[in-house]
């Protein structure tokens, strides 16, 4: 299974961006699918995640400006970033918590893909 995250790049503040999470491999369905970040010298944090019946979660930073969605059908997670702040600049990591094709629907691996970055300017 590969996780192939696109969209990153640099934007003003007020600007907006879409990334995209593509998941592809011997997939039997994707319970749930996440993006992340990573600033330089912090942890890693939750931005936002949908579940496989597309309810979302979103951190406190990230309620009101971004939405994340996902298209079942082609295996794809996506967050479009409105009104976009300097704080936002970070690698964004899409996650995905997947059942493989041939094992029990309860055994789930968890995947990351490769960070994108996103730079904020102000």
């Amino acid at each position: 299974v590969q996780l192939q995250a696109s969209g990153g790049g640099l934007v003003q503040a007020g600007g907006s961006l879409r990334l995209s999470c593509a998941a592809s491999g011997s997939i039997s369905a994707i319970k749930g699918m996440g993006w992340y970040r990573q600033a330089p010298g912090k942890e890693r944090e939750l931005v936002a995640y949908i579940t496989i019946g597309s309810v979302p979660r979103y951190a406190d930073s990230a309620e009101g400006r971004f939405t994340i969605s996902r298209d079942n059908a082609k295996n794809t997670a996506y967050l479009q970033m409105n009104s976009l702040k300097p704080e936002d600049t970070a690698v964004y990591y899409c996650n995905a918590v997947i059942s493989l094709v041939g094992r029990p629907v309860f055994d789930t691996r968890n995947y990351w893909g490769q960070g994108t970055q996103v730079t904020v300017s102000s």
